[in-house]
């Protein structure tokens, strides 16, 4: 079976690596000008092809590489870390500065949670490349999708993802509301902690 990134998948990692890099680079600027990090974990991935073709089929595309790199837009997933809820608004705003990049799309899933529970900032990145796209587009156009989240919303991301892809669970229901209770708690203590920062350093 031909890779449904047709001969891309490399081009996926520089610009990821491209895209992270830029992301250290603001973060590294701010710890010198102030001593304190802006965020505390970055990571990156890139979609598999099984997963790909899942999201493809999902979504009703073509299993092929215009889907893949342009109508799907998390082939490179991003993921920053932070300890306080300012932190996720301070690396948006450096998001939306980043060179070579342009915002596309936001979903504010901390505001406005989902259902189960699931709280995360998600930013679309357009990503321009020096080399012509899939499309033929000169510059190229890739997408980046980017999670910024709290430690405490990315703990309960990772449990709430072993729980949907773990088979045979038991008393799923159960365990979904406790989910979800959880995810609340989480984010109250999320907001007390912001407080409490915010008066030590008033």
């Amino acid at each position: 079976m031909d890779s449904i990134y047709s001969g891309y998948d490399k081009k996926l990692y520089d610009i990821a690596n491209r895209v992270t890099e830029r992301i250290r680079n603001y973060g590294d600027a701010y710890s010198d000008k102030t001593g304190k990090k802006l965020f505390e974990h970055l990571s990156w991935r890139i979609k598999s092809e099984e997963s790909m073709r899942s999201k493809c089929l999902e979504d009703g595309l073509p299993l092929n590489a215009h889907s893949a790199l342009k109508e799907v837009h998390d082939a490179i997933g991003i993921r920053i870390v932070c300890l306080f809820l300012n932190d996720i608004h301070a690396n948006i705003e450096e998001l939306h500065k980043l060179p070579g990049c342009s915002v596309v799309e936001e979903k504010d899933y901390i505001t406005a949670a989902k259902p189960n529970g699931y709280r995360s900032y998600h930013l679309i990145l357009s990503v321009a490349d020096d080399e012509p796209d899939i499309d033929g587009n000169y510059p190229g156009t890739y997408f980046a999708e980017i999670q910024l989240r709290t430690i405490a919303m990315d703990t309960w991301a990772a449990l709430e993802h072993e729980m949907k892809y773990k088979k045979d669970i038991r008393h799923p229901e159960l365990i979904s509301a406790e989910l979800k209770r959880c995810a609340d708690e989480l984010a109250a203590c999320d907001v007390s902690m912001q407080t409490i920062r915010d008066l030590i350093r008033s």
